[in-house]
């Protein structure tokens, strides 16, 4: 098949445009003005894109589908400015759909920094006012932090006696009970006495989510369900190769895969998806790297701090694997050729993973493409070591929003001014890609965008932005959601750019991203989707 683009102002790389593409089977053809292309002669469709701003397909380098798809089922805390209101939107959900809470209630986002009578979390005092009756589990936006009900804790069997769980704890309160907060790899356990979805169900959401992902101009994610949002892999697994089997699966989508030890990892390699899976080159699903967890979030004072939190004197955070088990996964990730991207926000989480990713390099080099997600905490050492052991970067520039607002409490202003360091690190020459993070944030890319441009929160603040050194431009922003992503995943050769030889997966913009204002970019939506040369998604241009 034969498509045109015309009219339109396609950008190809920093400061070039042209006005046409050609796309044959899903591949693009050619570029140029639109006399040059119009003359091809066999075409089946020709769009006209009217003047509008033509990008390549955004690619989320970090994001948990599953867990976003389920988040448009259940009751929307994400937003609630006090601890009140979370409760009664919760009693009002119940209310309404009584089938859904049968066996429990379950969501995330709340924000104890965004509480506008107090700061405090959220106990089990708090969660038995929504119910005694049903086991209640809220997890707080970052996911390394949960409160539950009393019920909850009961079907735990825990008192102030019960052994912690390794990686994670549950707290104890004023009155020897546990006070209802669970933190890191305690969350786990928590969120297990509420049956899980079925796969059925967890298939429905999916295909929900993928339509929520087209209609935001995203065209690829790359996902990490496995191992984190469902544990029981090998079903899920199948069900994402049904799926795009059966031609369902609407985005590009690439496997993050997450294990409990280095030893399921190697039973995995030997005996698991890693030996067994079968993935057609190009094709819309592919299995991708095995997702680590060093450490845990700054807005629950769980990622792991050399020098601890200015806020919370003799507290450094928790630190989810041991030296000794990164070292292992990256031993067995190097001897089976497999990529690895580990969750590191503070900088001695950054560190230590530097330190076992380069114990694993090949010939020297990071030819794995080892990849720091979110990278958050930094100062310029650690940027340099990053950007010269060529160790790649997914960024959440979203996190701004919230963190500019925490993280000189958190860290003090000189650390806080090398941190979310976007331009400096690009700079330096690191590779760089973008993502959400999502459900943490929304997948729209476009207020993701915004913050990388601006370092403004949503609603402009701070008037010139935050450390404004660091804002990049919107070239550089565009190309590490686009291009940068597809590096990530071994595919800028194929993807990230509008120039032939690419896979023909583009947006076109319902204002020129380039030339408006920046205080308006994250409100910018697509007017059309494209992805393998297929429009997927149209609104009237």
């Amino acid at each position: 098949m034969k498509t045109i683009l015309f009219n339109g102002k396609v950008y190809v790389e920093r400061e070039k445009f042209v006005e046409a593409v050609l796309i044959e089977d899903g591949i693009i053809k050619e570029i140029g003005t639109n006399e040059e292309i119009l003359k091809n002669t066999g075409i089946d469709e020709k769009i006209d894109c009217k003047g509008n701003t033509v990008i390549p397909g955004l690619n989320d380098s970090h994001m948990h589908i599953l867990s976003f798809g389920e988040r448009m089922y259940q009751v929307k805390i994400n937003d609630c400015k006090t601890i009140d209101e979370m409760i009664e939107r919760c009693r009002d959900f119940i209310k309404k759909y009584p089938d859904r809470v049968k066996n429990g209630l379950h969501s995330q986002g709340w924000n104890q920094d965004l509480f506008v009578d107090s700061d405090r979390m959220p106990t089990r005092f708090d969660l038995d006012k929504i119910s005694t009756e049903i086991p209640v589990i809220l997890e707080r936006i970052c996911g390394h932090i949960l409160t539950t009900n009393t019920k909850a804790i009961e079907m735990l069997g825990l008192d102030k006696d019960s052994k912690q769980y390794n990686g994670g704890t549950f707290e104890i309160g004023e009155d020897g009970y546990p006070n209802g907060i669970f933190t890191e790899n305690a969350c786990s356990y928590a969120k297990e006495i509420i049956p899980r979805f079925s796969i059925e169900e967890r298939e429905k959401m999916f295909l929900e989510a993928n339509k929520y992902a087209i209609e935001h101009g995203i065209t690829s994610i790359q996902s990490n369900d496995i191992g984190t949002i469902v544990l029981d892999s090998q079903p899920y697994f199948n069900m994402f190769h049904k799926i795009y089997n059966e031609n369902k699966g609407l985005v590009r989508y690439r496997h993050q895969v997450s294990f409990n030890s280095p030893k399921d990892f190697k039973e995995f390699i030997e005996n698991g998806e890693y030996k067994n899976g079968q993935y057609k080159n190009n094709s819309f699903l592919s299995l991708g790297p095995v997702k680590i967890f060093k450490d845990g979030s700054l807005g629950a004072r769980t990622a792991l701090m050399r020098n601890g939190y200015n806020d919370d004197p003799g507290n450094k955070g928790i630190e989810w694997l041991s030296v000794d088990e990164m070292d292992e996964y990256c031993k067995l990730a190097k001897e089976a050729n497999i990529q690895i991207a580990t969750h590191v926000i503070g900088d001695e989480a950054v560190e230590k993973t530097i330190n076992s990713y380069e114990k694993a390099f090949i010939d020297g080099e990071n030819k794995l493409r080892h990849t720091l997600i979110h990278c958050q905490i930094t100062d310029k050492e650690l940027l340099e070591r990053i950007a010269n052991l060529g160790i790649l970067v997914s960024y959440q520039p979203i996190f701004l929003d919230y963190d500019m607002h925490i993280v000189e409490k958190r860290c003090g202003s000189e650390l806080a001014s090398t941190s979310y360091a976007f331009k400096t690190l690009k700079d330096l020459g690191a590779k760089i890609a973008y993502g959400t993070d999502a459900p943490v944030e929304d997948c729209n890319p476009f207020p993701n965008i915004y913050s990388a441009v601006t370092r403004k929160d949503s609603k402009g603040y701070p008037e010139g932005g935050f450390y404004p050194n660091e804002c990049v431009d919107i070239y550089t922003a565009i190309d590490a959601y686009t291009e940068g992503s597809a590096y990530m995943e071994f595919m800028e050769d194929k993807k990230g750019r509008i120039k032939p030889g690419q896979l023909a997966d583009m947006v076109v913009l319902d204002k020129d991203i380039f030339t408006c204002d920046p205080m308006e970019i994250r409100n910018i939506l697509p007017l059309m989707t494209i992805i393998d040369g297929n429009v997927v998604y149209r609104k009237e241009i």
